[in-house]
């Protein structure tokens, strides 16, 4: 019988719609339950003040009001308590840290396993950390995969062999300076002739469909918090 692991998440749609199926497809000995972000009901959809597409000292607020509700409803059900965000450049350690001492002060989990894992900077690393399986391989970019992938690196400064250090912290915005989505983004829409009607690359799209594609041998080769993540995920759903 498989494992149950709770899952929250930070992020929006790329991670709602493409990190289930991928840990789910990685690790088939576990079964994964999402938590956060809520899930949105049919209709329109709420403004950005909602509780949405949380990241960060955000996630960690959801984190206190969900988990204590989740424990209350179905107890002694979850093995492990994963909480997973982008780190938007943020000092790995410092987060986990404060994650950790924060589930601490729920005392319904102190007998539940918890682990911590992060995207760095965001998701799309994973992506461009085994770009040959994905964006080289998808239909809407196969043609011009190479000249997105000499912009990416001579004018956005994208380091294919360690995507995870992409861009800085910004202390005044809390987050990266750049964004390595939206550079992916521009690489698809910048001028050039290969670009001329084509499609335009979509974090909701096109992120959960790629995840589904890279060989998680290959993205731990490069990204140093994707390996940590897969190795303790690897263990624990095996044994």
């Amino acid at each position: 019988m498989a494992v149950v692991v709770w899952v929250f998440s930070g992020g929006g749609e790329a991670e709602v719609r493409g990190l289930l199926p991928f840990l789910e497809k990685t690790f088939p000995g576990c079964r994964f339950e999402r938590k956060t972000p809520i899930r949105q009901k049919p209709g329109p959809k709420p403004n950005k003040s909602g509780g949405y597409g949380k990241t960060g000292n955000s996630l960690i607020e959801q984190i206190e009001q969900e988990l204590p509700i989740a424990l209350k409803a179905e107890p002694n059900q979850c093995k492990l308590i994963l909480v997973f965000d982008d780190l938007d450049c943020r000092d790995s350690h410092k987060q986990k840290s404060k994650i950790l001492e924060e589930l601490s002060k729920i005392p319904e989990s102190a007998s539940i396993e918890k682990f911590v894992g992060f995207a760095a900077p965001e998701i799309e690393s994973w992506i461009i950390a085994d770009w040959n399986n994905s964006i080289a391989k998808h239909s809407d970019f196969r043609s011009r995969h190479d000249r997105m992938r000499w912009w990416l690196s001579t004018e956005k400064n994208v380091p294919f062999d360690s995507p995870e250090s992409f861009s800085e912290y910004d202390a005044e915005k809390d987050c990266c300076k750049a964004k390595l989505s939206t550079a992916l983004i521009e690489s698809t829409i910048v001028e050039n002739q290969s670009n001329i009607d084509r499609t335009r690359f979509s974090k909701g799209l096109h992120t959960p469909l790629l995840l589904m594609a890279i060989d998680p041998n290959e993205v731990q080769k490069k990204c140093p918090l994707f390996r940590e993540l897969y190795n303790y995920l690897q263990k624990f759903c095996s044994s």
